[in-house]
């Protein structure tokens, strides 16, 4: 855990919070042309060592991934809203799935971000998270809205009836397709660890032992014709 001495007035304040030091310090990087509208008082790289932070610091915003070893950022909203309800929270995540998202929004996250985001429009997004503005990935907002205009015509995605979110109906859709993980990851633009963690979602979700048998259970539900 590491802090400086806080301005007593203008940039906005951010603690950063990541199990991973390479990634707060490429966050430290990718802020440091920012100085005049941004600055990392903080970081930390668990939830413990994060909320003692930030009740030192009070900073205007932290900044925390969604996934983290031991407790998650997840973890941390919820925290901070028992203990300081007044803290503002953006979760970074590589997970461009409305499942994550809402599980953000619940948990009392201030935002909710892609970490292939760029510089300049990450400092954008925060400015206007520290005014109260909830901050969603543009093209996952779009997908949002999108599933909530279905579930207004009573419309939905194969596999929702499964349990299935947007992004891991698309996966098993592929699965079906006969596609690899490689060939998943090319698809949809996304990681090959992302897609593994949707592998994962979808075979628990249709209690499954694994692909061979995803398949066969979409196929048997009829979820695609």
């Amino acid at each position: 855990m590491t802090a400086v001495t806080p301005p007593a007035a203008g940039p906005l304040r951010v603690v950063v919070v990541d199990d991973h030091e390479m990634v707060v310090a490429g966050l430290k990087a990718m802020l440091a042309p920012f100085t005049g509208r941004i600055r990392v008082v903080g970081s930390a790289h668990a939830v413990p060592d994060a909320l003692d932070l930030v009740a030192s610091l009070r900073p205007d915003l932290v900044l925390a991934d969604v996934r983290m070893q031991g407790e998650s950022g997840l973890d941390l909203c919820r925290r901070l809203a028992e203990r300081m309800p007044e803290a503002r929270v953006v979760l970074l995540s590589v997970y461009d799935d409305e499942q994550y998202l809402f599980q953000a929004l619940r948990a009392g996250a201030a935002g909710y971000l892609l970490k292939r985001i760029r510089g300049e429009e990450l400092v954008g997004q925060l400015e206007l998270a520290a005014t109260g503005t909830t901050v969603i990935d543009t093209t996952m907002a779009g997908r949002v809205v999108e599933s909530a205009a279905r579930l207004e015509r009573d419309e939905f995605w194969p596999g929702a009836h499964l349990g299935l979110t947007h992004r891991e109906s698309e996966v098993l859709a592929l699965l079906v397709s006969g596609c690899s993980n490689r060939a998943i990851a090319s698809r949809l633009v996304i990681g090959d660890e992302t897609v593994k963690s949707h592998v994962r979602s979808v075979l628990r979700k249709l209690q499954v032992p694994d692909r061979t048998a995803a398949v066969a259970a979409a196929l048997r539900e009829g979820v695609f014709r």
